[in-house]
């Protein structure tokens, strides 16, 4: 006789905001359990008792575990009864932090959902950080230069889109600007404050090698120079000796270094120049 086959364990994740606190919490914590046969359903703006009442109810058919991320105290008490009626198993993953919280600062929190995704100065700051972003990549509006927070120069494939990104993410405004063999920069980097300016570097050989993998996943031949290394150690010289011209950018070398270990880098080097606060975040300010 085959063998009866396990039936997954229900987990409800409820919430009176997005849930995906809740769930990224829940699902990191089963990743220590190897083997289980879990799943996970999320369900947003659970703001009344019905609606609670409903869920419990659901869970003590199926069998679940709920977990609720619920900020207003009557509706986390309402949770709590309710686990108790139906005999169903209950994690508030909010209950403790804010007693916490409360007890430490000294205030009552004031219960009010969603207020971690409210579209705010810094939610729409980052809006605007991302759009202008992604029109100032790779040299494409050399006019917008004068409005961005920073610049990042350097050859192609030294991560210049990545980081861009990614500080975009975190408020800034950037743009950044290709270095090709033999071709001036563009007259708008001498219109900013090089203050800002970012120079990025790398390895030959190492470039040399994101290069070639760049190649075969645009299925394009071998015949061109953009990955022999002569043409990228030529490439490389020419970046020298524009950034020895440019003594207030800061040369970062990018080689096996993660996004966020460059950015960190350059979000350094602005607090200590004086343009951002302590956390090297706009939005802070």
């Amino acid at each position: 006789m085959d063998p009866v086959p396990l039936m997954p364990k229900p987990i409800l994740v409820l919430s009176d905001g997005t849930g995906e606190t809740g769930e990224k919490m829940v699902r990191a914590a089963l990743q220590q359990f190897k083997g289980h046969l879990v799943h996970v359903r999320t369900y947003a703006h659970i703001t009344r008792p019905d609606q609670l009442r409903s869920w419990f109810r659901v869970a003590a058919r199926q069998g679940a575990c709920v977990v609720t991320t619920l900020v207003a105290r009557e509706m986390r008490q309402q949770a709590a009864e309710l686990s108790r009626e139906h005999g169903v198993v209950h994690l508030d993953l909010i209950e403790d932090l804010l007693g916490v919280l409360s007890g430490y600062l000294s205030m009552q929190p004031v219960g009010v959902p969603g207020l971690l995704h409210q579209a705010d100065e810094t939610y729409f700051r980052r809006i605007e950080a991302v759009e202008f972003t992604v029109k100032a990549d790779d040299g494409k509006e050399p006019r917008m230069l004068r409005q961005a927070d920073i610049i990042l120069v350097g050859v192609s494939r030294t991560s210049k889109t990545p980081l861009s990104t990614y500080l975009a993410h975190k408020g800034f405004k950037v743009g950044n600007v290709p270095i090709v063999l033999d071709r001036p920069l563009p007259t708008q980097l001498s219109e900013v404050d090089p203050r800002r300016i970012m120079a990025l570097t790398i390895d030959p050989e190492a470039l040399q090698g994101i290069r070639r993998n760049r190649l075969l996943s645009m299925g394009m031949p071998r015949t061109v120079n953009y990955d022999d290394l002569d043409y990228i150690l030529a490439e490389l010289e020419y970046s020298d000796l524009l950034f020895r011209k440019h003594r207030d950018w800061p040369v970062i070398d990018v080689t096996g270094k993660a996004v966020e270990e460059t950015a960190g880098t350059i979000l350094g080097i602005l607090h200590d120049r004086g343009l951002f606060g302590p956390t090297g975040d706009p939005s802070q300010l």
